[in-house]
């Protein structure tokens, strides 16, 4: 008898989602910084710095390579990663924790750590959501198969500002159910355009001021429609199916077999190779982990919610604060829905394209996004204190910048414009 090999289905996909069940209530932080050369601020190559970095961090503290190609390209040590975005960009991905003072104290320990082996490279990390110097054209993507099918394929006219250029913060947070996971995925997309707003941090670009608060954000809208947005019908009824079936109908950038990439470049949906395959070659489950990890919304559905769409700042536990008072207590859940209950679907989406310029002074129903920032801040700070963590001070400097109706970037714009005089060695000092 043929022992056919049974095609993957939408119940296989399923459990990839209802695995993360969970009462745990963990936060984890995903935190990306600019690599830049401390005597010109100009991007650091991987093979002029990066990649030494990354060989004598792991020998001095013992993490273990993380390769492609037999390329280094990141470090693992238990739980907790150091990798590389496409351009250089150092991304620090911690194991979630019950609080955020632990995230905290994680942080300030590799931070510690890494600081003589950056200094002994001449690099400095930025917190800043875009190159301040260098453009896309003179940073090289770093020795990662995957990176360089993906900026080949990327059709958008700023997706190699997106993979090249910029650095961002990432919030990840449990569910406990599938109806508990569709509310807060729902909760953190309409949340998405108001967080944005309250932490753009990238006005200047290539040594010079951009018109745009969030140039980060701007990159994003125009990196590839079918795979960025939102990916949420802002309905009460959405399921993990209906997630699902969007990363399904999402055009496939390439395949793995054997250990080697396949580029088909967007022939055909996910759907359509579950259904013909491609080349003799059957989809399977990790050919669908590897598509949907290339789907990237502002919101993003795993075994946990991930929320992608903050520039990096110097208050990165400020992100994860926020929305951890928020998606963790069913009351704040309740207060964002009725805040935000009169926008539409279109409404969201109008203010994701507006408030990369404006920011929090964006015209929002008879208001502005400052106006409901400070609601949502209230909401997650009342939340946070009701848990007696003491974690709600963490939103101490994000709430005093809103209450000002100010974000990140109108402090850099107006320092730019005054005192430094456009004068990018303070903007450097300022950011590292």
């Amino acid at each position: 008898m043929l022992n056919l090999k049974e095609k993957l289905t939408k119940n296989d996909i399923k459990k990839l989602y209802t695995c993360g069940y969970t009462e745990e209530n963990t936060t984890g932080i995903e935190f990306e910084r600019l690599a830049i050369h401390k005597d010109n601020y100009k991007a650091v190559d991987y093979y002029d710095g990066v990649g030494n970095f990354l060989r004598e961090f792991a020998k001095s503290e013992n993490w273990d390579y993380i390769t492609d190609d037999y390329n280094i390209i990141g470090l693992k040590q238990d739980h907790d990663t150091i990798t590389l975005e496409p351009g250089c960009q150092t991304e620090l991905s911690l194991k979630p924790e019950k609080t955020i003072f632990d995230l905290e104290k994680k942080i300030n320990y590799l931070d510690k750590l890494m600081m003589p082996v950056l200094d002994k490279f001449g690099i400095k990390l930025l917190q800043y959501g875009v190159q301040p110097v260098s453009t896309n054209k003179n940073i090289n993507i770093i020795p990662k198969r995957r990176y360089h099918i993906m900026a080949n394929y990327l059709w958008g006219i700023f997706s190699d500002v997106m993979m090249r250029e910029t650095a961002g913060v990432q919030g990840c947070f449990d569910f406990k159910s599938e109806e508990d996971a569709m509310r807060k995925f729902k909760i953190a997309n309409m949340l998405s355009p108001f967080v944005t707003a309250m932490f753009a941090n990238s006005p200047i670009r290539g040594g010079v001021e951009t018109g745009y608060k969030t140039f980060r954000g701007l990159a994003w809208l125009y990196t590839d429609d079918e795979r960025c947005g939102f990916a949420c019908d802002f309905n009460n009824d959405m399921t993990f199916d209906d997630y699902i079936e969007k990363v399904l109908e999402s055009p496939v950038i390439y395949i793995n077999k054997n250990n080697e990439n396949i580029s088909v470049a967007g022939k055909f949906n996910f759907n359509e190779f579950m259904n013909n395959g491609y080349e003799g070659f059957d989809a399977d489950i990790k050919d669908f982990e590897l598509h949907a990890n290339l789907y990237f919304p502002d919101v993003r559905l795993r075994n946990f919610i991930e929320i992608r769409n903050h520039d990096c700042t110097k208050m990165p536990l400020a992100v994860v604060a926020l929305y951890k008072g928020i998606l963790y207590n069913e009351s704040a859940m309740s207060d964002i829905e009725n805040l935000l209950s009169s926008f539409s679907k279109e409404d969201f989406i109008e203010l994701r394209y507006n408030v990369v310029k404006y920011a929090l002074q964006t015209p929002c129903k008879k208001y502005f996004v400052s106006d409901f920032a400070k609601e949502i801040l209230n909401i997650s700070q009342k939340s946070l204190k009701s848990m007696n963590t003491g974690e709600e001070v963490f939103l101490e400097p994000i709430t005093e910048l809103t209450l000002q109706e100010l974000c990140p970037a109108d402090i850099i714009l107006r320092n730019w414009n005054g005192i430094w005089y456009k004068n990018i060695d303070k903007l450097a000092e300022y950011l590292s």
